[in-house]
Parts: C-alpha cells; sequence; structure tokens
C-alpha cells in the first residue's frame, strides 16, 4: 500500500519540465559554465524543473565525473521551487544502484530509470519487473520509469508498467514511444502519474488527464513551452490551437529532424549556450542551421 503522501507526486510533478541538454566546448570538453549560463535563464521562467542526465542531456556519452558534475550544476542553478529529476540509464544493476545512492546523497528529487537493452533478447518482462523493483525497493528516493524504445530499442510492454505501477516508490513514467498510444493513460492515477516526453503528444496526453512532461522544446523556448501546457490544462481555445500547431511544427522541424543536434543549435539561435554534441553526433552544417533559423521564425519564437 501506498503511504497518505502519495498524491504529493502529482503535484510536485505537474508541469514541464526541460530535458537540459549538456554542453560541450569546440574541443568537447564538458562546459560547466556554459551549463551554469543556462540554468541562470531557465530559473527565471515558470518551468516546473528540469530533466538531467536524459537524453537530450547526452547521458550516454558521458562518464561518471561528468554526470555528477552536471547534476551538481542543475541542482546548484535551479529556482528554490523547481524540481530536479535525473537520468538513470545503466545496462549493469550495480551501476544503476550506485547512481541512484549518489543522485539521493545530493538532493535530486526523483530518478528517470531506463531498461537495461544490451542482453535484450533475456531482458523478458520478469526480469525487468525484478530489475525496476528491486532498485526501487532501495532507492531513497521516488523512481520514474522511462519508456524510450527511439533510444534504447526496448518498449516498456503495457502489463510490465501495469505491473511496475503498483509498487509504491515507483511514482510514474515518461512515455517516450512513437506514435501517441493514449492507452498508456488507462494507468494514470493519483499514485501514478504520466509525463509526456514530446511537445507533440502533450495535447492527446493532457486531455487524458496527463500532468505534462519533459520536452525538449523547453530546452530553447521554455516559456512558449509552459503556455501551452497552461492553454491546455485551461481549456482549449483558438489561441491554443494556433501555439500547438506552430510550436508542433517548430519542434518536428528541429527535434524530429536533427535530434540533439537541432536542439543545440536552437538553443544557440535563442541566446542558450547549447555548444557542440559529443561525437560520434555531428553539428549541424550552415545549410540545416538556416532551416533551424526558419523553422524558430515561423513559430514566432525569434525575431526575422
Amino acid at each position: 500500500m501506498r503511504g497518505p503522501m502519495d498524491s504529493s507526486n502529482r503535484e510536485r510533478l505537474k508541469g514541464i519540465f526541460a530535458p537540459i541538454a549538456t554542453p560541450f566546448a569546440d574541443d568537447e570538453a564538458l562546459d560547466t559554465q556554459a551549463l551554469e549560463y543556462n540554468m541562470a535563464l531557465y530559473r527565471e521562467t515558470p518551468l516546473r524543473g528540469y530533466l538531467a542526465l536524459g537524453s537530450n542531456g547526452e547521458n550516454k556519452s558521458l562518464n561518471e565525473e561528468e554526470r555528477q558534475a552536471v547534476v551538481d550544476a542543475v541542482l546548484e542553478g535551479k529556482g528554490d521551487e523547481q524540481i530536479v529529476i535525473a537520468g538513470v540509464m545503466y545496462e549493469a544493476q550495480r551501476c544503476a544502484e550506485q547512481s541512484l545512492e549518489w543522485l539521493a546523497s545530493r538532493g535530486v528529487d526523483y530518478a528517470l530509470v531506463q531498461s537495461p537493452s544490451y542482453f535484450r533478447k533475456q531482458l523478458t518482462d520478469d526480469c525487468l519487473v525484478r530489475y525496476f523493483s528491486t532498485l526501487a525497493d532501495h532507492a531513497r528516493i521516488p523512481v520514474l520509469l522511462y519508456n524510450s524504445p527511439g533510444f534504447n530499442g526496448m518498449t516498456l510492454s503495457f502489463e510490465l508498467i501495469q505491473r511496475l505501477s503498483e509498487h509504491p516508490n515507483i511514482v510514474g513514467m515518461k512515455d517516450s514511444t512513437p506514435g501517441c498510444d493514449l492507452k498508456i493513460m488507462d494507468l494514470d492515477r493519483d499514485d501514478f502519474s504520466v509525463m509526456v516526453g514530446s511537445i507533440g503528444k502533450l495535447r492527446g496526453f493532457v486531455e487524458r488527464g496527463s500532468i505534462g512532461g519533459t520536452v525538449s522544446l523547453a530546452d530553447y523556448s521554455p516559456n512558449p513551452a509552459v503556455r501551452l501546457h497552461e492553454a491546455l490544462i485551461g481549456g482549449w481555445t483558438p489561441d491554443a490551437e494556433s501555439l500547438n500547431q506552430k510550436l508542433n511544427e517548430a519542434n518536428h522541424r528541429i527535434a524530429g529532424q536533427f535530434g540533439v543536434p537541432g536542439v543545440k543549435a536552437a538553443m544557440n539561435l535563442l541566446g542558450f549556450r547549447g555548444g557542440i554534441p559529443r561525437r560520434p553526433l555531428y553539428p549541424l552544417d550552415a545549410g540545416q542551421i538556416v532551416s533551424i533559423r526558419t523553422a524558430l521564425i515561423e513559430a514566432g519564437v525569434l525575431e526575422p
């Protein structure tokens, strides 16, 4: 059984979170000064909080020391009322356990745990139930599931999520599956919150009761992303329809087409310090950056 404070997680997670990009200098060194600069800008926005070490944060391209430096910079730079989620993405459960313990010791609010994937033929639902549930048993912070087949090739089945949603320390999930399978919202309730992973899915999920989500558009346009969420929870209007269309089109042309390099390029154009992606990813070329600029102008978030 869950405790009396269960519903408080839902309130704490309600809103738009920015999946923080990890800035790198031209030599691919971690640029903590750029991250601190970005956090100073984000802190002045109405963002509910941040996801550090997510897919947009290039988690898998960081070593452990760099991961810890990113988390510390985000914790130091956040606003007093803002929430920090941190990604936990490892192949070995032992490494995930150590990460969870360190995150709790630093004061991170929630852990977003992605499933292992390398030995996927053996990673049955029963195996993953054991993985997630035993991690959550000992974690000193609440756990969120990360359903992210586009990044690790593993889709958490509806039945698996349903089983895990009953665990007292698994309080929600981020859904980044392709398309818009609203069936997952059947599991959304006071003690288990479904957070959307794309601005393009925000309307459908919020209309079914989702509390919000972590969307890459918030990395470069946090205020419009929050305005759209507020419009959705306040009731659909013609202005909300226009904003939704503009932001969805921009997201499709930036993150949808170019991924992390596109998000970083958009950040650079809008006054943040996205830096470059770390290899093996390519930074965008001049023509692609022009395309990003055009998308931002047409979305109304960048002056011509």
